[in-house]
């Protein structure tokens, strides 16, 4: 059966405390008691920001004045083949008067999840549960305990997602490192995810396993853990990194880097322009640091992944 191709904006209206609105649907309309992310229809001769901002004037009386492209997610309903144009909505003026929902509520990415939720919404409330920024460990480097000192004064200041990237380190010692930080990881309530190593991941019972692009474009399917990250370097690595249902993707060089000297990065417009309109969330990696996290989200970034920059001692 050929289904109407619809094109939908939604918007993931965040507060300041990191809670997004719900809206649950009318008894009136499809889908009845149903919650949702906000928007709508994209009319003919709109972009999906202008058609967002149009809709959220209409259902919540608030004008928006400043929002971000962020996923791009595809759900065949038996109407329609509805593409959704998810959009960060940091920003607006007015108070919100609740037009055509039955109800309105603000959420907490990690509480308690509204049910029933729309199937096209549902997996972007994942993604809402993935921290903002990534710290790539350099035991190796800098020395396991150098290491160890660090990833505890990043937790304390906030890190919450860390991969444990340490192929260069002895296995013994690699082991020790990595159930090492993850207890630490732990006890902040944060994520660990080990990169390639999945043997190792499952051992320590780590959150999850990070693919280096070759692993990525090999795989047959995705790797049984809750949590999937690749790194990519190019649209095709992140359409494979799509294909897999993979959680997120890292994305870079943006800005040139210690780690590939000589070597230009491709900069926030082909970040923006390699990474626009997927349905997974992508961090912007190389050259960065938490300073370069506005510039990156205004990008469709998800967030920034950094290694030297994340681990540098805070300076008064």
């Amino acid at each position: 059966m050929t289904r109407k191709r619809v094109e939908v904006a939604a918007g993931v209206l965040l507060r300041e405390d990191g809670c997004y609105l719900l809206g649950q649907r009318a008894p009136d309309t499809v889908y009845a008691g149903y919650w949702e992310f906000p928007g709508g229809k994209v009319e003919p001769g709109e972009s999906p920001a202008q058609a967002l901002i149009r809709e959220l004037d209409e259902e919540l009386g608030i004008r928006v004045t400043r929002l971000r492209p962020w996923l791009c997610r595809e759900h065949l309903y038996e109407h329609a083949h509805v593409r959704l144009h998810f959009h960060e909505v940091v920003a607006w003026e007015g108070e919100l008067a609740d037009r055509v929902h039955s109800a309105l509520a603000w959420v907490l990415p990690e509480g308690p999840a509204r049910a029933p939720m729309l199937p096209a919404n549902g997996p972007i409330l994942k993604a809402l549960r993935l921290p903002r920024t990534m710290g790539i460990t350099q035991a190796a480097e800098i020395g396991v305990e150098a290491q160890l000192d660090a990833l505890e004064r990043a937790l304390a200041a906030g890190l919450r997602l860390v991969q444990v990237r340490e192929s260069a380190l002895p296995e013994g010692v690699r082991e020790a490192f990595a159930r090492a930080a993850l207890a630490r990881v732990r006890a902040h309530g944060g994520l660990l995810l080990v990169n390639e190593d999945e043997a190792l991941a499952r051992r320590i019972g780590a959150d999850g396993v990070h693919l280096p692009a070759r692993r990525l474009m090999a795989a047959q399917e995705r790797p049984d853990f809750p949590w999937v990250g690749a790194s990519c370097h190019d649209r095709a690595e992140l359409e494979r990194a799509a294909a897999l249902a993979l959680d997120y993707a890292l994305l870079g060089p943006v800005l040139p880097t210690l780690t590939h000297p000589g070597q230009a990065g491709m900069g926030w417009d082909g970040f923006a322009a390699t990474a626009a309109g997927l349905p997974l969330p992508v961090f912007a990696l190389g050259g960065l640091a938490q300073d370069h996290m506005e510039r990156a989200r205004d990008a469709g970034a998800h967030g920034v992944a950094a290694i030297r920059a994340i681990w540098k001692p805070v300076r008064d």
